[in-house]
């Protein structure tokens, strides 16, 4: 009874340190695949804040939260089975249907430039004056942007974990899907409200306090706009890059000819520039990337213009 007892205990206590480190692993490798996906994520928190312009300050985070609830639906419910099923099975539609999303982003990017340039005015109204259905519109449209910069991470994080099995990939997937949203929408969240943090800091007694209060107040407006623009800029030079990337990749059975030149070039200018070399080249793949972006997103803008509105 004794001995079975303690062989028991035995069992109990190797399953705990099996479990313990498969949960390191998990941990490991959603780590990984997080790093990899950093640039990425880096623009999705770059894209959201720029739908929340003209939304009243009391409705900012009930549609932050919206939006956080519809990018977890879509990375868990969406993306995540169709990433592992094409990923198991048909391999090769992986990049061209990260292409139909690059082509969107881009899509968006360009339109939201070439309105700039066409001198029409937004209408400014908040949102909450417009009625519930600008609301919803607000949220399907940022969850639908969403949606192309959610597959562009997850599929960037099942290539940092394809060598391990299934339901270690399918983990660690989930692992990252949370722990991004939560980044992303954290930061969303903590940028769209400073200004009122900066209120509050200054009706304080301490007049340092207060001075920064009111320089966080001003400076608000100014950084929001700023977001704005790196926003679409993010989406010129992600939709840009995944076009540029997955055109030559195996599967699409094209050609990898530009991706190939921007990478020797990038290269070659880290190679001869030094210490800065990295940043350099970096900062030129981006260039080209969103130049792609802009001018495949043009071309949609374009066409759309030209169709029949219905």
């Amino acid at each position: 009874m004794i001995g079975g007892l303690i062989g028991l205990l035995d069992d109990i206590a190797a399953l705990a340190k099996l479990s313990a480190a498969s949960l390191d692993d998990v941990s490991a490798a959603a780590g990984r695949a997080t790093a990899k996906a950093a640039g990425v994520v880096v623009d999705d928190a770059a894209v959201t804040p720029q739908y929340l312009q003209g939304v009243t300050a009391e409705r900012e985070l009930s549609l932050v939260k919206k939006i956080a609830m519809g990018s977890i639906r879509n990375k868990l419910i969406f993306i995540l089975p169709v990433a592992l099923l094409l990923n198991h099975f048909l391999p090769g539609l992986l990049p061209i249907i990260l292409m139909v999303g690059g082509t969107y982003l881009a899509f968006e990017g360009a339109e939201k430039v070439w309105h700039k340039l066409s001198g029409e005015q937004d209408d400014d109204k908040p949102s909450v004056e417009k009625g519930p259905e600008a609301e919803k519109k607000i949220v399907s449209n940022a969850i639908r942007t969403d949606l192309i910069l959610s597959a562009e991470i997850m599929v960037i994080a099942l290539s940092a974990v394809s060598h391990q099995g299934f339901w270690s990939q399918l983990a660690s997937l989930v692992v990252v899907a949370f722990f991004i949203t939560i980044l992303v929408y954290g930061v969303v969240a903590l940028l769209i409200r400073m200004d009122d943090f900066g209120l509050k800091l200054a009706q304080r007694d301490s007049s340092g306090i207060q001075t920064l209060g009111r320089s966080l107040v001003t400076a608000m407006p100014k950084v929001l706009t700023a977001i704005s623009v790196v926003g679409t800029v993010a989406m010129l030079w992600v939709g840009g890059h995944i076009l540029l990337v997955n055109l030559g990749a195996d599967g699409t059975g094209w050609f990898n000819a530009p991706y190939a030149w921007v990478h020797h070039v990038e290269q070659g200018i880290a190679e001869a520039t030094g210490g800065l070399g990295g940043m350099l080249g970096w900062s030129f793949n981006t260039l080209c990337s969103a130049l792609i972006g802009f001018l495949v997103g043009s071309v949609v803008v374009g066409v759309l213009h030209f169709m029949p509105k219905r």
